[in-house]
C-alpha cells in the first residue's frame, strides 16, 4: 500500500470515532461506469467515515435535479488502480475523490480532465469560498482541476505536555531550540522525537519541512514540475544534511528504523512519554483519540514547524495533505451537473455537517462554525494554521508520479538508515518527478 494510502486510511479509521450518525443516506457500495445512463452522475469516493455527509449531500442535490447523482464508495484497497480502469473505459466515471498534484497528472497529461479554472473565474464566489494555499494544491501544471471538498490534513509538531513540565521545557520556536531539546531529551534517557522509520512516509515529512524552511516552496515546485536540475538546488543539500545532524544526535533514538506507526508503534510510545514530540500529519490527533484518549485530550499538545536559522522559507508555510479534491471526466455528459453538485459540496450545509463529523473543511466559511467540531482547540489550530500559510506544499509521494514518489521515499529511508549519506542521497533522486 503506497505511503497516501496508509495514511488516508489510518486518517479514516480514527474518524470513526467522532463520526455523527443520523443522516441519510443513498448511492452504492462498490465503483460503477457511467453506464450510459443520460439521467446519472457517478461521483467515485474513497469509503471512509465522510461517506454519510457526501451521501446526504447527493440525496439534497437529487431533490432538484434532473440529472441524479450516484455516490460509488470505493475501497481503499487498489482505489488507484480501479480509478484508472475505470478512466480507460468508454464508459468513464464522471467525478472522483483523489489527492491532487502527482495522483492525477497522468489524466491531465491524457487530456481527460476537465480544467475547472474557467468555472471559478465565472464565479468568483464560488473561488473565494476556498482557502486560497489550499485551491492552489489542487493545480496541475498551472491550471484547475481539483476542487478541495475535503478536511485539511497539514503536518505539524505534536509534543508531550506531561513530558515538557517534567523537565520544564517549552516547545521549539526555533531550530536551535529544537537541537536543544533533542540533546535535554537525550540526556534524560527519553526519545526526543518519535518515529516509525520501518515506513519512510513518516520520514519523508522531516525532508519536507526542512527544504521549505531553508529554501522556501519553489524549490520543490521546480522539482515536482520536472525542471532540469531542481533536485540540485542547494537547500536540498543542506535539508538532507540537517536530516544527518538530527540522527547522529540522537534525535530518534537507536531503533526507529524498526518501528511501525500502527497500534502499538510511534503514537504509543509518544503517548507513554518515551518519547518526548511527534512530527506527523493532524490525523495523528485522531489516532490518539481511538487508541490513547486520556493523553489526547489532556496531554497532547501541537505547534507548528519552526524556522531554521538562515533560511529563507516562510515559517507560515506549512507542508502535509492541503485536503482531498474532486475532478471531473472530460467525457461526463453532464458536465454542468457536475459542477453544480461540487458547489453543493461547499454549501454551509455541507461544511456544517463536515464539522460535526470531525473534519476541518478548508473554505472560508468554516471558521464560524468549528465550535461545533467534537475538537474545537485542536480544530480552529488546525484552521488558522493553514488559514495563515501563503504556501501548502502537498506531500511529496502524492505531488510526484508514482515513480518519483517510491524513488524519493525509498532513498530517504536509506539516508536515515545512514546508507546513503546526504550528497549520495541527492544524486539518487536526481532524476525523480
Amino acid at each position: 500500500m503506497s505511503g497516501s494510502s496508509l495514511r488516508h486510511m489510518v486518517a479514516a479509521v480514527a474518524a470513526f470515532g467522532l463520526l455523527l450518525t443520523g443522516m441519510s443516506a443513498c448511492g452504492t457500495s462498490g465503483p460503477q461506469a457511467s453506464s450510459g445512463d443520460s439521467g446519472t452522475l457517478h461521483v467515485w469516493v474513497l469509503q471512509d467515515a465522510i461517506n454519510p455527509v457526501q451521501e446526504a449531500a447527493a440525496t439534497e442535490f437529487n431533490k432538484t435535479s434532473t440529472v441524479k447523482v450516484v455516490i460509488d464508495k470505493v475501497g481503499s484497497d487498489g482505489y488507484q488502480d480501479k480509478l484508472r480502469v475505470s478512466m480507460g473505459s468508454p464508459n468513464a466515471l464522471d467525478v472522483f475523490w483523489n489527492w491532487g498534484g502527482g495522483s492525477i497528472a497522468d489524466y491531465v497529461n491524457a487530456g481527460q480532465l476537465t480544467d475547472l479554472g474557467p468555472t471559478l473565474a465565472a464565479d468568483p464566489a464560488f473561488k473565494q469560498s476556498f482557502l486560497p494555499s489550499v485551491l492552489d494544491a489542487g493545480k496541475v501544471a498551472g491550471k484547475q482541476y481539483g476542487i478541495p471538498l475535503r478536511g485539511m490534513q497539514p503536518v505539524v509538531l505534536f509534543y508531550n505536555k506531561d513530558v515538557f513540565a517534567k523537565h520544564n521545557v517549552k516547545p521549539p520556536t526555533t531550530w536551535a531550540d529544537l537541537l536543544t531539546l533533542v540533546d535535554t531529551f537525550k540526556a534524560a534517557g527519553i526519545t526526543p522525537f518519535a518515529l516509525a522509520g520501518s515506513q519512510g512516509w513518516t520520514e519523508l515529512m522531516w525532508l519536507e519541512y526542512l527544504l521549505d524552511r531553508i529554501g522556501g516552496p519553489k524549490v520543490f515546485a521546480n522539482i515536482a514540475a520536472g525542471k532540469a536540475d531542481a533536485w540540485k538546488d542547494p537547500a536540498v543539500l543542506t535539508a538532507a544534511q540537517n536530516i544527518r545532524t538530527l540522527i547522529d544526535r540522537g534525535a530518534f533514538g537507536t531503533n526507529y528504523a524498526s518501528v511501525d506507526y500502527g497500534a502499538g508503534g510511534a503514537s504509543t510510545v509518544f503517548a507513554r512519554g518515551k518519547a518526548a514530540m511527534h512530527l506527523m500529519g493532524t490525523w495523528e490527533f485522531a489516532n490518539q483519540l481511538t487508541q490513547q484518549p486520556d493523553f489526547a485530550h489532556n496531554g497532547l499538545g501541537y505547534v507548528a514547524f519552526p524556522p531554521v536559522d538562515g533560511g529563507t522559507g516562510d515559517p507560515a508555510d506549512v507542508v502535509g495533505n492541503p485536503t482531498n479534491y474532486f475532478s471531473v471526466s472530460n467525457s461526463s455528459k453532464h458536465k454542468d451537473a457536475a459542477i453544480a453538485f461540487l458547489k453543493t459540496m461547499s454549501s454551509d450545509a455541507y461544511v456544517s455537517e463536515l464539522i460535526k463529523a470531525g473534519d476541518v473543511p478548508v473554505t472560508t466559511n468554516a471558521a464560524d462554525k468549528l465550535s461545533s467540531n467534537p475538537n474545537p482547540d485542536f480544530a480552529t489550530f488546525q484552521y488558522q494554521l493553514v488559514q495563515k500559510a501563503p504556501s501548502f506544499t502537498l506531500s511529496w509521494d502524492q505531488a510526484l508520479t508514482p515513480a518519483g514518489g517510491q524513488t524519493v521515499v525509498t532513498n530517504l529511508q536509506k539516508l536515515f538508515n545512514k546508507q546513503l549519506s546526504p550528497q549520495q542521497y541527492v544524486d539518487a533522486v536526481s532524476s525523480a518527478k
